[in-house]
Parts: structure tokens; sequence; C-alpha cells
């Protein structure tokens, strides 16, 4: 590829579709709007999977093995299942502010009028030997962990990871990029009311939450966002990315997959919600969180091979604790 074509090329996060007939031109576009057409059709599909739900004792058995459940799913999986998480710094730059190589997103204009608190108050920057802590929930193999490790040389930066699956932990701990001077992962279930946890309360200047609270009950949510608040220190940052309402893996669900409204249990017996942006800020904001960021991220995904386009639906967030 020449240079000329190289800079032609929209970077990640930038890419839109301005006419329909160049639908299979790439993989992928960003920000694509839906037509009533298309939303209806959405909601004629989940409410066909949302006609059968699972017995009381079917929940109940999902809710008290749901740790095992995610057990196997490594245990089958492996390190294999989940990509690393390269674009979370074109989505989330605070995680990395040191690396300089990663495109800044653009969003529509519709969607940045959509948070109400610009970053005025973050906490004033501190001297380059302060210690920066972040915590990921839900970290599964270590996704985003190595990602952040990799391309932040910050010194200063410590890592914590939790995962609900201990299986998860023991392969991320055997990991080569595994490093105990810059990273510490254990095991929890995040919807205890009382956390076991490494470090102090108001402590943390970061808390990660990426497609992780889709995977709990949603009446133990508000649980997870309480103890979020207690770790995150006066400014600190959760950044939020899950699945959203409508979202291709929901529409895919068949009939008798559904627990309860727009929270289903896939062929694994793990579990996924999916959240419209209403849901996400009231969690937060009931908790007193400041909103600076709620959006739908609108993905249409495009397989050339077979000529199918997929659309994906996700909610990105960022909340911080007041000062």
């Amino acid at each position: 590829m020449d240079e000329s074509s190289a800079e032609k090329r929209p970077q990640f996060g930038n890419r839109f579709l301005e006419n329909a007939d160049e639908v299979f031109k790439h993989n992928a576009w960003d920000n694509v709007q839906w037509d009533e057409e298309q939303e209806n059709l959405a909601k004629e599909k989940v409410k066909l999977n949302s006609q059968v739900n699972f017995s009381e004792g079917d929940i109940k058995s999902l809710e008290d093995e749901a740790d095992k459940h995610w057990d196997a799913f490594y245990d089958i999986h492996q390190n294999r299942f989940f990509k690393d998480r390269h674009w979370l710094f074109t989505e989330f730059p605070e995680l990395a502010p040191d690396n300089t190589s990663a495109p800044v997103r653009v969003f529509n204009e519709s969607d940045e009028k959509q948070s109400e608190n610009k970053p005025q108050n973050e906490p004033k920057p501190t001297d380059g030997n302060t210690k920066r802590q972040i915590f990921e929930i839900g970290c599964g193999v270590g996704n985003t962990i190595f990602p952040i490790l990799q391309y932040s040389r910050d010194s200063n930066l410590f890592i914590y990871g939790c995962d609900f699956s201990s299986k998860a932990i023991e392969i991320m701990k055997q990991n080569e990029l595994y490093d105990t001077n810059r990273c510490e992962v254990f095991v929890l279930d995040a919807t205890e009311q009382k956390w076991n946890v490494p470090f102090e309360e108001n402590s943390l200047d970061i808390i990660v939450l990426i497609f992780v609270l889709s995977a709990i009950d949603p009446s133990k949510m508000p649980t997870v966002i309480n103890n979020i608040k207690k770790y995150l220190k006066p400014g600190g940052l959760v950044v939020f990315r899950d699945y959203g309402l409508y979202d291709l893996a929901q529409l895919r669900f068949k009939k008798g997959r559904c627990i309860s409204d727009n929270f289903y249990a896939r062929g694994d017996n793990t579990r996924v919600y999916f959240f419209t942006q209403e849901e996400i800020r009231s969690l937060f904001k009931n908790e007193g969180f400041l909103e600076e960021q709620n959006l739908i991220d609108r993905r249409l995904q495009v397989n050339r091979g077979k000529m199918l386009t997929m659309y994906r639906v996700w909610i990105q967030a960022k909340y911080r604790k007041p000062l």
C-alpha cells in the first residue's frame, strides 16, 4: 500500500458509511444510525425470544452455579476466546495517557451532547512520582490488563484485576506477560456486600467495567456500583462498555433462553443482560456519580466473504466520583 492510500484510509473509530452501496468495502463501519423499520424489526425479534422463560428453580440454579459455568467456559476456551482489547486506548485514552499511538475516537455531535458533565471534576495533575492505580472488575484472562501494561510504560502504574472465575485467574497468572511488579489479580464475587480486596477504600484512580456488568443478575448490579464508589478515590473515574439493547447477540437468542426482560442464558449457561442508556445512567446517578459520557455505539460489522451485515449495539460511558 502506498503512502497516499494509507493516509486516506480512516483510522479505527473514524470510518463512516456515507454510501450504502459501499457497505462491503470494509469490515466495519462506525456510528451507524438505525431507521424506524430496523428498530421495529429488532423489537419484534426480542418480543419473540422473550416469550418462554426459565422456571424459578432454573433461575436459582443459574445464579448459584454461575462461577462453575464461567470456570467451565475458561476451561474449554483457555485464553483463546477473547482477543486483546487494543481498541481500549481509542475509546478510553485515560487508561494509558502516555500512549500516543492510538487515534482519537470521533462520535456523532448528538452523542456528545448526551454528556452532562465535562471532565471538570477530574483531580488536579500530580507529579510524576505519584502512584496510579487501576482496578478491572471481571478481568478474565487479561485481555484488558495486558494491553495496558504493554502500551503504558508508566513506572508508577499498578493494575489490579478480579474475576468470578478461579479458572480465569489461574490461566492469567500463567501468562508470560503477568508481572507481579506491575499487576495483581485475584478471585472476587463483585456482587458481595463486602469486598475482600488488597487495596484501601478511596484509593483507586480508575475502575474498568467492560462487558462484565451484563453477566450479573440485574438485582445485584446496584451493590456492585455501591462498592465501586467506596474504593474509587474522590475524582476517580469509571470506564464502562457493555451490550446495548437490540445488539446482534440479543436478536440471535432463540425462545426458551430468556430469564427476565433483556436477560438471557447462553447455551453454556453463562448469562448476559442488554442495557439501555437510561439504565446505566440510573445505576450510577443513584450512587451520586457525575456523568461524563453515556452514548450508544452502533457499529456495522461486515462479513465480506459471505456478504453478511451484522449490527452491533454497545453502551459506552464514563462516570466520575465527585471530589
